[in-house]
């Protein structure tokens, strides 16, 4: 029996979530890998040194994003996808073979260009292959599939951290080889799955997107009224698009419309590095340690963290279609605040390390996790998802590239400064966060329209002429309609031409 279209759309978008599960799995492995004693005693790195081994994964996968872009619309989704894993495959073989700390720099280096390239396109070949009413947990996926990927890595590096002796470099190379693994499935298998129907059609293949779009939504049937009423409106766009508008990076800028969506996916990106996701992820490492719980322990209370994380976004997966996208955002960055605000009393009030209040630093691990729940069900996967979407295709693979480049860049500099600032700013430093959150929330309740449910080809509709401050515009004067219309319009047609063969 064949799979129900929606259920085929989204296991298409689980497979080429594997980029995304790499992102996580190479962010969680490298801190098992530099913390082995043999990778200490091999490479004598300094606290500079780790930290670059660190970091230019980030700054690899900021250029790889910006690669991106021009390579989505020029060789299609899945080549890119392809690239992306492949690319991914040559830095991890460096890294895990790595015989100098220069080895190790060029590995991570690459494989950031992978993972950069892999993260931009995943979220935007799962938007332009599913369904308006499911688009929003098939693009969660991403950030489901990160979640994944660290926890893997967390056991992975544990196993192999037991498993071998502290002189043996197996310790650490292991792990690290270990992602080389799905990286070459998904580049092997990717091009086996269907090609993003709009690109198809963008590119003068309008049969091949047709077909395309009815194995995606009616079991490959072409006359389907909803697949005949989606091509109709993506062809009549895109035809639109060509005669009326350039292809380049500086209407993004220049045109009001595409440069309100490019402003608002930059905003979200941003944002969700100034949500402190990664401040207090590095600052609960240190709580741990302050607190006297180091090996297994540290393990066991960063597994339940990962654990709540993978629960809070299943639950995102299974809800974010019902109640669409801007207010989970906007109370996401509440929610956030309110945790900030109580991690920042225990920090002040009962400075770990020095109170020697176990009972605040059990309350400032407890919120930590509070937090991972408030921001995984709600911030994170809405960063790749709304991105993804809000773009018309000319300008999609672009955007969001552009986008993806923020988030690198602020997650790069949130790194870097989180330890002096932790260090000479102490507790003061959270503050930082709890404005920003409560910024946040503020800015997206007064500017960020709800895009939920509307097909891709209607976002123009909605972002030319929705007013600037969307809390007092009318949801329904912007309601999906052009697509429903069409449907209605060809069942018609269908309708009429059965009677009349059927009178005959």
């Amino acid at each position: 029996m064949a799979l129900p279209p929606k259920w085929y759309q989204f296991l298409i978008s689980v497979f080429a979530s594997l980029g995304s599960l790499l992102y996580g799995y190479d962010l969680g492995v490298i801190a098992g890998a530099i913390a082995c004693q043999s990778f200490t005693a091999k490479f004598k790195p300094t606290d500079n040194e780790t930290g670059a081994v660190v970091s230019v994964f980030t700054g690899g996968a900021f250029f790889g994003a910006a690669a991106g872009g021009p390579l989505g619309d020029i060789l299609g989704r899945k080549k890119t996808i392809m690239i992306g894993a492949i690319v991914f495959c040559l830095g991890g073989g460096l890294q895990t073979g790595a015989q100098a700390l220069s080895y190790l720099y060029a590995g991570r280096l690459i494989a950031g260009l992978g993972v950069g390239i892999l993260v931009m396109i995943i979220p935007l070949y799962q938007a332009e292959l599913a369904h308006p009413s499911i688009r929003g947990r098939i693009t969660a996926l991403q950030q489901f599939m990160l979640g994944i990927g660290a926890l893997v890595a967390a056991w992975v590096s544990y196993g192999t951290y037991v498993g071998f002796a502290p002189t043996n470099s197996a310790q650490w190379r292991v792990s690290l080889g270990i992602q080389i693994i799905p990286a070459a499935v998904l580049a092997c298998l990717i091009l086996l799955f269907p090609e993003s129907p709009r690109w198809l059609i963008d590119h003068g293949r309008p049969e091949d997107g047709l077909r395309t779009l009815a194995k995606l939504h009616a079991h490959g049937n072409g006359s389907d009224p909803w697949v005949r009423a989606e091509f109709d409106q993506i062809q009549d766009t895109i035809t639109f698009e060509h005669e009326h508008e350039a292809k380049s990076y500086s209407e993004l800028f220049t045109d009001r419309s595409c440069f309100r969506r490019l402003f608002l996916a930059c905003s979200i990106q941003a944002s969700i590095q100034m949500t402190g996701v990664s401040a207090i992820q590095y600052y609960s490492v240190t709580i741990y340690g302050q607190m006297g719980i180091t090996g297994d322990n540290t393990l066991k209370y960063q597994a339940i963290s990962s654990v709540i994380a993978l629960i809070a976004q299943f639950l995102c997966i299974l809800f974010i279609d019902h109640t669409g996208r801007r207010w989970p955002l906007i109370l996401g960055n509440l929610g956030n605040m309110v945790t900030f605000i109580v991690a920042t009393v225990l920090l002040a009030k009962f400075p770990p390390g020095e109170s020697g209040n176990s009972a605040a630093a059990w309350g400032f691990i407890v919120i930590t996790w509070i937090y991972n729940f408030s921001f995984s069900a709600t911030c994170g996967p809405l960063s790749w998802i709304i991105p993804a979407e809000i773009f018309d295709t000319k300008t999609r693979s672009k955007g969001v590239s552009i986008a993806t480049m923020v988030s690198f860049a602020f997650n790069t500099m949130i790194g870097q400064i989180t330890k002096p600032a932790m260090t000479q700013a102490r507790y003061r430093y959270y503050i930082l966060f709890i404005i920003c959150n409560l910024t946040n929330a503020l800015f997206f309740w007064a500017f960020l329209p709800e895009t939920a449910k509307r097909p891709l080809e209607e976002m123009n509709h909605l972002f030319r002429d929705a007013p600037l401050f969307v809390p007092g515009m009318k949801q329904s004067d912007f309601a999906a309609t052009d697509l429903e219309r069409r449907v209605e319009e060809v069942e018609a047609k269908q309708g009429y031409a059965s009677h009349v063969e059927d009178r005959a």
